[in-house]
């Protein structure tokens, strides 16, 4: 069975993104830009080997967390992907979007039985493996 290696990031919807930015910079001082804040870590079964996770808060009228209404969407991280998807599919999990394939990794979207969305990403560096 295909898994989940780890946690990608963490979006939700803010009134006003920037303040929100700013005010996690200033009181617990994350190191935070127009797209949040990344934190970088090492691999435990490799420490030469780094990953990242995301923090960023959206809009409140963004569409990037549709069809789901929730104000969050957790990004896991996943090592295959494409078998992955295709397990998903098996199992009649809603599949939202295609995968898409960007300079940093492969993304989809899905739905829990709740109606969350959640972002799978296969980062393209360390192909997900970081949690094995």
């Amino acid at each position: 069975m295909e898994k989940v290696t780890g946690l990608g990031g963490v979006f939700f919807k803010s009134d006003n993104p920037k303040a929100m930015n700013e005010w996690y910079a200033q009181n617990l001082g994350l190191a935070t830009s127009d797209y949040g804040a990344t934190f970088e870590w090492r691999q435990a079964s490799d420490p030469s080997k780094t990953g990242t996770t995301a923090w960023c808060a959206f809009p409140q009228d963004t569409k990037y967390f549709n069809p789901s209404v929730k104000p969050f969407m957790i990004n896991y991280r996943v090592a295959d992907i494409v078998a992955l998807v295709e397990q998903l599919k098996k199992d009649n999990v809603t599949v939202v979007d295609e995968i898409a394939e960007y300079d940093y990794g492969k993304f989809v979207h899905i739905l829990d039985p709740e109606g969350n969305i959640i972002e799978l990403w296969e980062p393209k560096d360390e192909a997900g493996k970081d949690a094995e």
